[in-house]
């Protein structure tokens, strides 16, 4: 990967995993065996230096993962627009690593991460409704191998 160009705006490891962590979702970016690049947003959580993310049981994504399992995945946090400035107050961050399935407990960890995150008030329910579909979904994990961020803020 190449460095960062601007390098005034880099930002910190620990910010960097703090904006994944808060990112409402992200962009994952795969390519096919054609070499066409796809990119697909998604609900995620962030954990134990892996984003993990559900999905159905076949598409794109997976097709893309079978063929070239090294993925990069975007989140942006906070924005805001300066159009006084024609600029734009950001937070963005970009990891690159290797997607895998999970199964067995790191899988039910990795669901219940996502009912925290987006369903917080409903966690319980979210766990009868992971049984429900329990036989329809895939949990997918990015091993993370490397992170950039960087920021504008005022």
């Amino acid at each position: 990967m190449r460095p960062i160009r601007r390098t005034d705006r880099e930002i910190s490891l620990a910010e960097a995993k703090a904006i994944l962590v808060d990112a409402e979702y992200g962009v994952l970016s795969t390519v096919d065996s054609e070499g066409q690049p796809y990119g697909v947003p998604l609900s995620y959580v962030y954990r134990n230096d892996a984003i993990y993310f559900h999905c159905a049981l076949s598409g794109q994504k997976l097709d893309n993962i079978d063929f070239n399992a090294k993925v990069s995945f975007c989140a942006v946090g906070k924005t805001k627009v300066l159009p006084d400035k024609f600029a734009t107050e950001y937070e963005s961050v970009i990891a690159f690593g290797v997607a895998s399935e999970v199964a067995g407990s790191e899988r039910l960890d990795a669901l219940v991460w996502l009912l925290e995150k987006y369903c917080a008030e409903f966690v319980e329910a979210g766990r009868q409704y992971i049984k429900q579909k329990d036989t329809i979904t895939k949990v997918i994990k990015i091993t993370v191998q490397q992170i950039s961020g960087k920021a504008r803020r005022a």
